[in-house]
């Protein structure tokens, strides 16, 4: 199987992210789940194969599952050739979009993004882990002593972090609340988060999956809140089998861990240019978010 690693419509580009590109189609975007792959904030030169259908479908499938608690940007999902060309149709394009769209491609509406990542964490892991052995507390919030790694937390704590092109992403402060003027907005957000966290959460239990973490972004539909960008996948969230589920060690990851491991233990000084990833690690990963949306979308 080829990566998609970018693609090149006769649409708009509205924007092209870590990984998906974006199309301006009017009134709607066009957002294409390509196969790049990012992590500690880069973007590899290797390309994962299929994982942009991956993505695209679990965050079609989760906006659907949870409408009923907030709305979302999703028009459709393209699933199919003859939606596919119907789009194209719609648009009046001459020649036909190429069939690599199929799967990872969904029609949105626009919204006006909010400038945050609602971060939410339900077990102990990863940064938060970090943080915790060495102050004690997570994301600034002092926590209970003698916590375990990976152990869950006495409630999900709501983490939100800034989203910005030009620097990393870093926990939202008071004065970053009051600079992008949300002081009444975070507390919506965080009703949002969890309400949607903690449905998905009970969900991925009953298929034998914990969602340790996960992050979601809002954008705003003539005034109304809603869920965009995507939701619940292994590129945004931290997912482990009930089964293997051990306190007090790293769990088996099925996300983009293997990617990161190997970027950690292969020398690469943290800078630019990223090394290509080999193929058994390509592959690793491919299986482990096919795995994962099998368990919990089919």
């Amino acid at each position: 199987m080829d990566a998609v690693i970018e693609t090149s419509l006769p649409l708009a580009l509205y924007q092209r992210g870590k990984v998906r590109d974006v199309y301006d189609v009017g009134d709607e975007l066009l957002i294409v789940s390509t196969d790049r792959i990012s992590a500690f904030d880069f973007v590899l030169p290797s390309g994962v194969p299929e994982k942009g259908r991956i993505l695209n479908r679990m965050s079609a499938f989760w906006f659907r599952k949870t409408s009923d608690l907030l709305p979302n940007h999703l028009v459709e999902s393209i699933e199919d050739t003859e939606a596919l060309e119907r789009f194209g149709s719609r648009l009046g394009l001459k020649d036909p979009l190429p069939d690599c769209l199929v799967g990872r491609s969904m029609v949105a509406r626009k919204a006006s993004r909010i400038s945050v990542e609602c971060v939410v964490r339900g077990y102990l892991s990863g940064s938060a882990w970090a943080e915790y052995k060495a102050r004690g507390t997570v994301s600034s919030q002092k926590m209970p002593a003698g916590l375990r790694e990976s152990e869950r937390l006495p409630e999900p704590l709501f983490t939100p972090t800034t989203k910005s092109e030009a620097e990393h992403d870093r926990p939202l402060t008071q004065q970053d609340v009051s600079d992008l003027q949300l002081e009444e907005t975070m507390p919506v957000l965080e009703t949002a988060t969890r309400a949607i966290y903690e449905y998905a959460v009970d969900y991925a239990w009953s298929r034998g999956i914990i969602i340790a973490d996960t992050k979601f972004e809002f954008g705003w539909i003539d005034g109304q809140l809603v869920l965009i960008d995507e939701a619940l996948t292994p590129d945004s969230s931290r997912f482990w089998t009930a089964k293997d589920y051990v306190v007090g060690k790293p769990q088996p990851s099925y996300d983009k861990q293997p990617v990161r491991d190997w970027l950690a233990g292969s020398g690469w000084n943290g800078q630019a240019p990223v090394p290509p990833m080999p193929p058994e690690v390509v592959e690793a990963t491919t299986k482990r978010y096919m795995t994962i949306y099998q368990w919990l979308a089919e």
